[in-house]
């Protein structure tokens, strides 16, 4: 317990002191997050709306699809983009293996089935008269897209920042297609995993603390929207 309360009581100090490194981290990992959580709702909000208004063939396949998805390991995601941003791959000419963007590319592909899913399941929550009184108006596929927006605001937030946790909390693909470089692709995840191998727990710690913080104030924030009807 000693050892843990003195850790403890250092990461702190690193915390509160601004320790340079450490917030160098958490800025790429805020900036990481944040990229791929944006292009991920866009795409998966679209998407899940869309399949949520429509009834077609195949429709309970691409359901469970989705589901599979969302459940894929992490490090499957790194090993696909992996084996296209190599160096051999389909994609290497590129150069983007070991680079932020092919972590962000990585990420979104990871969250953006997450979102449509969380989507799709509360428009289809919402009150099934909103879709027939849209229906009735005589509203066009496209037309219904902003009231159901509207009406699952609070579902739907709640799903981006589902999938924004996801992001910041990933370790796997981020490890693989960023390669965990010193200030340039090290993520608050990766450098715990790296400096708890190291034995510097207290650095571990320190980032570990406050990547609890920035996921409990983005719930406060969702929190707080909710709580104001905005």
């Amino acid at each position: 317990m000693n050892y843990f309360s003195e850790a403890l009581f250092a990461a702190i100090q690193l915390i509160i002191h601004f320790d340079p490194e450490i917030y160098q981290i958490v800025f790429t990992s805020l900036k990481i997050s944040f990229i791929a959580c944006f292009f991920a709702s866009f795409l998966g909000v679209l998407i899940g709306i869309i399949l949520a208004i429509h009834n077609f063939i195949g429709k309970h396949f691409i359901q469970q699809l989705l589901n599979t998805l969302m459940a894929m390991p992490t490090v499957m995601i790194g090993l696909i983009f992996y084996g296209l941003f190599s160096r051999r791959g389909a994609l290497g000419d590129w150069e983007l293996l070991y680079t932020e963007t092919a972590i962000i590319i990585g990420e979104t592909f990871l969250i953006t089935p997450i979102i449509i899913n969380l989507t799709l399941v509360a428009v289809q929550s919402t009150d099934k008269r909103l879709l027939e009184t849209l229906i009735m108006l005589g509203a066009k596929p496209y037309q219904k897209i902003l009231p159901v927006l509207s009406e699952c605001r609070f579902a739907i937030f709640a799903a981006i920042t589902t999938g924004f946790g996801r992001a910041i909390g990933e370790v796997g693909a981020a490890m693989m297609l960023g390669g965990n470089i010193q200030g340039a692709t090290r993520t608050m995840t990766t450098a715990i995993a790296l400096e708890t191998s190291k034995g510097d727990f207290e650095r571990g710690l320190a980032l570990g603390l406050l990547l609890l913080l920035i996921a409990f104030s983005v719930n406060v924030g969702l929190q707080f929207l909710k709580s104001n009807n905005i």
